[in-house]
C-alpha cells in the first residue's frame, strides 16, 4: 500500500484541492458572520446574505476603493450606501 501524502500534487488533484480550499474559505466567512450577528441564519440575513470579501490598500485620507468586480456583482452604484466590516491582514509599518 502506498501513502498519497507522499506524493507531490498532480494536475487533477489541484483542482480539487484549490476548489475544496475555497468552499472552506465561504463556510468559514458564513460561520464568522452568524457569530457576528447573534446567530441568524443565512436564509434570515437578507440583504446582508449578498456580501464581499476582498483586499484593498488604504488610501490617503483613510479611502478604500471597492473592485468593479464586487461592485457589479452587488449592483452598487456612486452614492449608493454601503456597510464595510474592516479586519487588518497585513501591516507594512517599521
Amino acid at each position: 500500500m502506498t501513502d498519497d501524502s507522499d506524493r507531490p500534487v498532480g494536475p487533477q488533484n489541484f483542482f480539487k484541492m484549490f476548489t475544496e480550499t475555497g468552499e472552506q474559505a465561504v463556510e468559514t466567512q458564513q460561520e464568522l458572520f452568524k457569530q457576528m450577528l447573534g446567530g441568524m441564519d443565512m436564509s434570515q440575513l437578507g440583504a446582508v446574505s449578498q456580501t464581499a470579501t476582498f483586499k484593498t490598500r488604504v488610501q490617503s485620507g483613510g479611502r478604500i476603493s471597492i473592485p468593479d468586480a464586487e461592485r457589479e456583482a452587488l449592483d452598487i452604484e456612486e452614492g449608493d450606501i454601503v456597510q464595510a466590516v474592516i479586519l487588518p491582514v497585513k501591516r507594512d509599518r517599521e
